[in-house]
């Protein structure tokens, strides 16, 4: 593997919104959040990969997905440690962790302490934030 950095993807507003529906630049460059039950994917139960809607980035695998009951898609790990970053968020009066793809910094939702095993944690996405690929559908 290779000493370099990856260069983070980097595109002007203008860019972001001729590329994404309204909805997912609200979502992914506007940190908004769909409604709970409506985005895509919350129920879904094919096997395969969730990328980011903005770049293509592999975040979650179905392998790591769990019904959480909470009407957003929800993941106990991501495809890799450096897949997604971490960063505090302070907004709606109370203190969270959000969660960015680490190749484009979109917004993707937030982590919480409250999941499964084996990590114990449940990654709340926005399904709006991703794309899936079914396994065998190649890229």
């Amino acid at each position: 593997m290779s000493d370099l950095k990856k260069k983070k993807i980097e595109k002007s507003d203008t860019e972001w919104r001729s590329q994404l529906s309204p909805e997912q630049y609200h979502v992914t460059r506007k940190g908004g959040t769909e409604r709970a039950f409506t985005g895509p994917y919350w129920d879904s139960k094919d096997n395969g990969v969730y990328h980011c809607v903005c770049c293509e980035r592999p975040l979650f695998h179905s392998d790591t997905k769990f019904d959480s009951g909470t009407g957003w898609p929800s993941y106990h790990s991501p495809v890799d440690a450096d897949a997604v970053t971490e960063h505090a968020d302070r907004s709606w009066f109370m203190t969270r962790t959000e969660i960015k793809c680490a190749d484009c910094d979109a917004h993707l939702g937030h982590v919480f302490n409250d999941g499964p095993q084996p990590t114990g944690l449940r990654y709340c996405m926005n399904g709006t934030a991703l794309t899936f690929r079914k396994d065998g559908a190649g890229k």
